[in-house]
């Protein structure tokens, strides 16, 4: 059975109705993008600049060999870095341990271990599967509700607005990064993402997995430097 190709219009008025719904289309994919750069424009911070909190929290972005990837060892440098110069107090490692050969949280405390933060001011959420889980559990399981949050330029705000919406007074920290294929995968993802952050902020469900409440960054909070 032969398809229909789709027909061209014949007409100078269907090729203006045609070009209009293609503009149409193009405004309308673009909203989400713009709702997340308008809604988190003051909400972006510098190393330099970024405010005194108690609570950072790191995203998952990957692991090569068990070990962090360079995107995800970029965001956990800066974490360490805002904690040595006393800006943080806390670290929240949110990412994915969904099965038992692959956990986000646990490499990224070892590597902040290694690189000077104490394993008590660490608290792991192994549930962040996705960036509104991780705000969502941030808020709701670990009371978080300010904080700074660690990623790359192209992710940061969408994490920011998210976790916004989520209940926690957020600061974003984007990180730099090679302009690499990585990161114009990550560009192009985030076009798309914007649309699923727009339903997640709206309609707010609740993460994959929820659970008890957890008292790690109270705890981590209450010991001494």
């Amino acid at each position: 059975m032969k398809t229909r190709r789709p027909r061209l219009p014949r007409t100078r008025r269907g090729w203006r109705h045609l070009v209009q719904a293609v503009m149409a289309g193009c405004v309308l994919a673009l909203l989400p993008a713009t709702w997340l750069y308008v809604s988190t424009a003051d909400r972006l911070r510098t190393a330099a600049d970024v405010p005194r909190t108690e609570v950072a929290v790191v995203f998952g972005a990957g692991l090569w060999d068990g070990e962090p990837s360079p995107y995800l060892a970029h965001r956990l440098d800066a974490a360490a870095g805002l904690y040595r110069q006393g800006r943080i107090e806390a670290v929240l490692v949110t990412g994915d341990n969904s099965r038992e050969d692959y956990d986000e949280p646990d490499a990224m405390r070892a590597y902040l271990t290694r690189h000077g933060v104490p394993d008590a001011r660490i608290v792991s959420d192994y549930a962040g599967f996705d960036t509104w889980d991780s705000c969502v559990r941030a808020r709701k399981i670990f009371g978080v509700d300010r904080a700074v949050l660690i990623s790359q330029g192209f992710h940061i705000r969408r994490a920011v607005a998210l976790c916004e919406a989520a209940g926690v007074d957020s600061y974003g920290l984007g990180v730099d990064a090679k302009h690499d294929a990585t990161w114009y995968y990550g560009g192009t993802r985030e076009v798309f993402a914007a649309g699923k952050a727009v339903l997640d902020a709206v309609f707010q469900p609740d993460p994959r997995f929820l659970g008890p409440k957890e008292p790690g960054v109270a705890r981590a909070l209450a010991s001494g430097r």
